[in-house]
Formats: C-alpha cells, structure tokens, sequence
C-alpha cells in the first residue's frame, strides 16, 4: 500500500528506524535521551501495566518510576508501578518493546503503545497503523516469524541489521 506520496507503509517504518535509535545494548527500544536516573525510557513513558490489563495508554509519571534491567519504566499510579515490581516480565513488551512485525524481518524498529495487541497475556508493539494492519492481516505467521528471529537479532545494534 501506498500513501499519497508513494511511498510503502513499510519503507515508511524503516525510515522510523534512523529516527528512534535504541539503546541499552539495543536489546530494548527505549527513547532518545535519558531520564533523571541514567537509563533510556521504554514504552514511550506510558503505563506498561495499563497497556497490558487494559491495552490502553495511560501516560507515565516520572514520579512512579521503577528501573528494569537498565531501562526506565512510567506508571501511572504508585500501584501499577508496585504490579510491575513484582512480576516485570508479565508487564513488559514482547522483543524489547520493538515493532512484532518489523522483528519478522530481522529488525527492530520503533514500537509505539498506541499500536499494540495483547496475544496470550503477550503485548506486543508496532510502529505505525499501516504496519499494525499488516500484522493484522497475518497475526499468527507474523509473530510465529518474529519469534524464530528475535534469538538471532536480540543482540545486534540497530544500525547493524
């Protein structure tokens, strides 16, 4: 599909990649910048434990930050905040919050919190509305590929896929 520029929903999203360097190894997409405590924001600073109950984005506050294998998490309130504390890994995106469908092709794009879908209990995270209906499209081969892939990119930089 094309927009009225001509060019693919795709080629968009890879121009997303030059625009939203991760960091923190590249394991996790974080935001550019840090925050008051060093470590590069996930999740665009909405709530994760919103997202996941509610698949819903509910802003963050820096307040309620809880710091998880280098990356800062926002809550919404002091009791998402203590959820996610104790049992982070149910809260936390798929593929290091990066794009599911993008990760099917062997990179990691930006995934953004207004773009997602909670699969078994799993969030998962894309970068834009077109490439969210992509993945619609084929949800099962989509992340049954970005889970074949993700061992194989998980440690590699973004600028080198």
């Amino acid at each position: 599909m094309r927009n009225f520029y001509g060019f693919s929903s795709l080629a968009i999203a890879l121009a997303a990649l030059a625009a939203s360097p991760a960091l923190a190894e590249d394991e996790y997409n974080v935001t550019t910048g840090y925050t008051l405590d060093g470590a590069g924001l996930g999740v665009h600073g909405a709530d994760p434990v919103v997202l996941s109950v509610l698949n819903a984005v509910a802003p963050g506050d820096a307040a309620n930050a809880v710091v998880h294998d280098g990356v800062a998490y926002y809550f919404a309130s002091k009791l998402s905040a203590d959820r996610f504390k104790a049992d982070p890994d149910r809260y936390l995106p798929q593929y290091g919050g990066f794009c599911a469908y993008a990760v099917a092709l062997g990179k990691k794009l930006d995934g953004d919190p207004r773009y997602a879908d909670i699969v078994d209990g799993k969030i998962y995270l894309f970068v834009n509305a077109a490439v969210y209906a992509r993945y619609l499209a084929d949800r099962e081969n989509t992340l049954r590929n970005a889970d074949e892939k993700w061992p194989q990119i998980r440690h590699t930089p973004v600028d080198q896929l």
